[in-house]
């Protein structure tokens, strides 16, 4: 991106407020996972115990801090993310009890939204002790290791059913689009406007 990734501008303004907003929605209070520039001024922040690991780290950061028993993790590069999937995922991280709870688009799951239960946190402590930091495969070993299955609905079928929607009418596909260089930023920001 060139710059701090969570003060870009998305909408007028930064992506980490864009965030919080989304998670606010929810109703549920946010905090800032992971090793960054000082955020405080946004919300709280959670320094990675285990740096230079990426967004697993950020992960195991908040989980080491958390009292809740299910967790959101939302990165801050989908500003096009609605608040209704974060909601939907929540209730049915609570209805099915599933450690991990994710999406699918296309088929594949998608690393983030993601809910985690607590007792996650010695897996992903294992994985990142091991050198492992892939969020991708721990959402998908983690449930066999816990003798449980993860939860990865179809993100177009809980879109078709009801379950959740874009305020802007944008599909499904759009929601997952990531800010990772200026030139996807730019296209985000066109369809947010």
């Amino acid at each position: 991106m060139g710059s701090d990734k969570a003060l870009a501008l998305f909408r007028g303004g930064p992506l980490i407020q864009a965030a919080l907003q989304t998670i606010d929605a929810v109703g549920i209070p946010a905090r800032i996972a992971g090793s960054r520039n000082d955020l405080s001024s946004f919300a709280a922040q959670i320094p990675d115990t285990f740096t230079e690991t990426g967004p697993l780290g950020g992960v195991h950061a908040a989980l080491s801090v958390s009292d809740a028993e299910w967790n959101l993790f939302l990165p801050v590069d989908l500003p096009l993310m609605p608040s209704s999937l974060l909601a939907c995922l929540l209730r049915r991280a609570t209805l099915t009890g599933a450690p991990v709870t994710a999406v699918r688009l296309n088929g594949r799951i998608e690393p983030f939204p993601v809910i985690l239960h607590c007792s996650v946190l010695l897996s992903i402590t294992q994985r990142l002790e091991a050198g492992n930091s892939a969020c991708h495969a721990a959402w998908q070993d983690i449930p066999l290791e816990l003798g449980s299955s993860l939860d990865a609905a179809p993100v177009e079928y809980l879109h078709q059913c009801g379950h959740c929607s874009h305020p802007r009418g944008l599909p499904p596909a759009l929601w997952f689009q990531s800010a990772n260089t200026p030139a996807e930023l730019s296209r985000l920001n066109r369809l947010g406007a």
